[in-house]
């Protein structure tokens, strides 16, 4: 129970300060080093070390009836990405550009992280008050500053686990 208090207590601190949060913290969950692994229900991403410990960082998930949950990997990495929304999401919202360049306006934020499952990505976001809602399209987002430590952390090809 003070594990689990304590590891609340950390990332209310990380929500509270995303640019200087960067919690590493002992894991004994699943995947082997390298992996990504989201808890959804937390709206936590861990990045699993080799030492027995993960860094912890805290996301935006996807709203109601745009979760994905399962295993996929990373296929490529981005910096500055621009964005161009999926038919589904323009037809939600048909408001929506067919474009968007790299910049602050940008939803993706200043780095992404594409995953081999669709159009899903861990992307950074130019809407921080998201994190740590169901506030996505199916999405994974994270503080630009926690997006980009991520972003030098992750190899391509690493294994992503959605829970």
């Amino acid at each position: 129970m003070l594990t689990l208090l304590l590891l609340a207590a950390l990332v209310m601190i990380a929500l509270a300060q995303p640019a200087a949060a960067q919690l590493v913290y002992a894991y004994d969950g699943p995947g082997r080093p390298g992996t990504i692994v989201i808890n959804t229900r937390e709206r936590l991403l861990y990045f699993v070390r080799a030492d027995g410990e993960a860094h912890i960082w805290p996301i935006a998930v996807g709203r109601e009836g745009h979760q994905w949950f399962g295993r996929t990997r990373v296929i490529s990495k981005a910096k500055n990405p621009a964005w161009r929304p999926t038919e589904s999401m323009r037809a939600e919202n048909p408001r929506l550009p067919a474009y968007v360049a790299p910049g602050p306006r940008n939803p993706l934020g200043i780095r992404a992280i594409y995953l081999a499952e669709g159009a899903l990505r861990i992307h950074g976001t130019n809407s921080p008050g998201s994190i740590g809602r169901a506030a996505s399209s199916g999405c994974f987002r994270m503080h630009n500053a926690h997006v980009s430590q991520l972003y030098e952390l992750v190899s391509t090809g690493a294994s992503v686990e959605v829970r």
